[in-house]
């Protein structure tokens, strides 16, 4: 298997959403040819503790597709991460402008996870933090809305290395 890079999906604390997109994005690509399935999808948070376990409402909503994400425990966005991301995916414009003004350098491939949906309308995904199932659930589902056009934006704009 050739290594492909690494895909890193960014909320707040990684403890909501950027566990469940990790675990959606990593799906998706584990059904494309290669090179899409040899990348590697982490996740982290923009102010995220070292170790807080993902939220059961998480666990719960990607139990209902299939996946298993109970393991999941936050860490912090690095330098490092950034460096050797060749994309970096986060869920809200807060998100990418804490990155731009922190990370030195920012990354190139810095894009909200739902940038590349064709249609109008919100490219943002809320944080469900704290809030009943159902907001997660939401959350899961506009993830799962924009894998499609992801998958395009990586086979077009992300080359593999070999």
């Amino acid at each position: 298997m050739t290594s492909s890079g690494t895909i890193v999906t960014v909320c707040t604390a990684n403890i909501c959403r950027s566990p469940m997109a990790m675990a959606l994005l990593q799906h998706a690509l584990a059904a494309q040819p290669e090179p899409l399935r040899s990348f590697q999808v982490v996740s982290a948070g923009v102010a995220a503790r070292r170790g807080d376990p993902v939220s059961e409402n998480s666990v719960t909503a990607l139990k209902k597709v299939g996946l298993n994400i109970a393991g999941h425990v936050s860490r912090p966005l690095t330098q490092e991460l950034l460096d050797e991301a060749v994309l970096v995916l986060c869920m809200t414009e807060s998100h990418r402008a804490m990155i731009r003004l922190q990370a030195q350098p920012p990354p190139k491939n810095l894009f909200l996870f739902r940038e590349f949906m064709p249609q109008r309308g919100d490219k943002e995904i809320g944080d469900p933090y704290g809030g009943p199932l159902r907001l997660y659930e939401t959350a899961r589902d506009e993830l799962v809305e924009a894998i499609p056009s992801l998958i395009e934006f990586i086979k077009t704009h992300l080359p593999a290395k070999t």
